[in-house]
Parts: structure tokens; sequence; C-alpha cells
């Protein structure tokens, strides 16, 4: 499996993680949230993989995030219907996200990067 960065062009995050990926020498291919937003399968898969509660799967500071009320809603919300909501929308989604064989990395911790990249090499 190749290693994917999931990110949102605009996200200056975003291009943390990808200039660390790059003076890491770690390849990846990036994927635009946005364009190519993961799919229900694709997320049930990843969270499943991260050993992280769904919750830490939304992007909470955003615009999308309180303009839904989703701090409100989300607790009375059943798992499927969480990502579902997920899939629907490429900006609910914490960004970014590195997604490899090993390991799924959720927003942009450089020293889980790094712990990351000292267990891989």
């Amino acid at each position: 499996m190749e290693n994917i960065l999931i990110e949102y062009p605009k996200c200056s995050t975003c291009k943390k993680a990808k200039k660390w990926l790059e003076e890491n020498n770690v390849q990846f291919i990036q994927r635009n949230i946005v364009t190519q937003t993961p799919t229900t399968q694709e997320l049930e898969k990843w969270i499943q993989q991260s050993n992280q509660n769904i919750k830490k799967w939304f992007n909470t500071s955003g615009l999308k995030y309180k303009e839904l009320n989703l701090k409100e809603k989300l607790p009375q919300m059943s798992y499927q219907e969480k990502v579902e909501l997920l899939a629907s929308d490429g900006m609910l989604i914490k960004r970014p996200l590195f997604i490899s064989s090993k390991t799924i990395l959720i927003g942009f911790k450089e020293a889980d990067w790094e712990k990351y990249n000292r267990e891989t090499n």
C-alpha cells in the first residue's frame, strides 16, 4: 500500500505536514480532501485501523462543524451516521490524514510523525 497524504491545499497545517514528509524522504501520494473525499468504506476501515475514537476524526475547529452545531448533535448520532456525515463533506474531517500500511496519523503533531518515521526506518 502506498502512503497517502489526504489534505486540503490551502490548509497551513497540511502544508507543514507535506513539507515534513518531503524533508524526511517519506514517499507519498497526495489526495485533496474536498475533491476526493474519503468514502464511507475507506473511513470505516481507517477509523478501525487508527484505534481512535471517531470523534477524533472530526475537524472540531472547522466552520462547517460549528455551522452544523455538531458539538451538540454528535453525542446523539449513531456510529454509522457519524461515518456517513464525515464522508459527505471533506471539510468535516480533521486534516491532514496520513494513511500507511503501518499507521494512520490524524492531524499534524510532529512528535507523532517522527515516531512513525523512526519505527518504519
